[in-house]
């Protein structure tokens, strides 16, 4: 079982900035710079949704709730994904999940980090 790690997660008043961070573990290092990466998310009594994604050739999308307003971004030498997220609403808070497909375990996951977002 492959688990990343996410952190940066907190409370932020509506209109500010958080950096969330996903590591990669150990056991992926090595395809850790060819796997596309995730961030999905959770709000409370809804179903998970995919925020944004970064390709291994660094090709970005996002969904449209968040466009203009995230940045997914990668370091393939530290095995790190960032997702910078500005002018933060209400409706941004939930979990968010960092998550892979990985070769040896298929799609990961990480535990979450809770972000909420005060009006």
């Amino acid at each position: 079982q492959v688990r990343l790690v996410e952190s940066g997660g907190g409370l932020v008043q509506a209109g500010g900035s958080l950096r969330l961070s996903c590591a990669a573990p150990r056991s992926i290092f090595s395809t850790f710079s060819v796997l596309d990466m995730e961030w999905h998310r959770q709000a409370p009594e809804k179903e998970r949704e995919l925020v944004a994604t970064i390709s291994s050739g660094r090709t970005t999308d996002y969904a449209a709730s968040v466009k203009g307003r995230f940045t997914i971004s990668r370091d393939n030498s530290r095995k790190i994904v960032w997702l910078q997220m500005n002018n933060l609403k209400p409706e941004d808070t939930g979990v968010y999940y960092c998550s892979a497909n990985t070769p040896s375990s298929g799609r990961s996951w990480g535990q979450g980090t809770q972000v909420t977002v005060s009006s």
